[in-house]
């Protein structure tokens, strides 16, 4: 695999894509950055005071968006702006550092956007059944409901929409869609590491 190569995971809550994501920085030696993005960018714009799960409610709380809704990224960084967009941008300018700075994996934080079209990105959505995800969610999550997931992948999905004018989840937004349901997760780390190489080969 080529150096600085990075990979981007998105996944279905409950579908084991953090577990996937720690396993494929391992096979590959490379670092995961996850939760440590929301709080590089609060420190980024001064803010110190605020723990993360207090700062990961302003990435819950962006408002449904109305059909004709033009997303953020079509109003730049002009004009007033909330603190919710004032940590996005933030994330945004945090990404794109971690990115140049070598081989990474990033989970989540719209990094597919705000890294598209970048050479030796490579971007994945991982998805599993209901009857998967019930059971992740009883064995992993702390006894959640599958009515408990959908929500937060509602959560996900309207922050998702709002900052990039896109539906979270359609596959044409990544590389490569896998569902967790059929095989393991060690495998599918497997399929993605096999995927990007072969894509790098091809590009010799």
């Amino acid at each position: 695999m080529k150096k600085n190569t990075v990979i981007t995971i998105s996944r279905q809550y409950g579908s084991g894509g953090r577990e996937l994501s720690q396993i494929l920085a391992n096979k590959l030696g490379i670092k995961l950055y996850d939760r440590q993005i929301i709080n590089l960018a609060a420190s980024h714009i001064g803010i110190d005071d605020m723990n993360y799960e207090a700062l990961k409610r302003f990435e819950e709380e962006v408002p449904p968006l109305p059909v004709k809704f033009m997303p953020f990224y079509m109003f730049g960084v002009s004009g007033p702006q909330s603190l919710n967009d004032k940590i996005f941008n933030a994330e945004c300018e945090v990404i794109k550092k971690l990115a140049k700075d070598g081989s990474c994996i990033i989970l989540g934080r719209c990094a597919d956007y705000v890294l598209k079209n970048q050479e030796n990105v490579y971007s994945f959505y991982i998805c599993a059944n209901d009857d998967f995800r019930t059971n992740r969610g009883k064995t992993v999550y702390e006894n959640k409901s599958l009515s408990d997931l959908n929500e937060e992948d509602l959560k996900r999905g309207g922050y998702y929409s709002h900052y990039t004018g896109h539906r979270w989840g359609d596959a044409a937004n990544y590389n490569l869609t896998i569902n967790t349901s059929y095989i393991s997760l060690a495998q599918a780390a497997d399929l993605i590491i096999e995927y990007i190489e072969k894509i790098q080969e091809n590009n010799k």
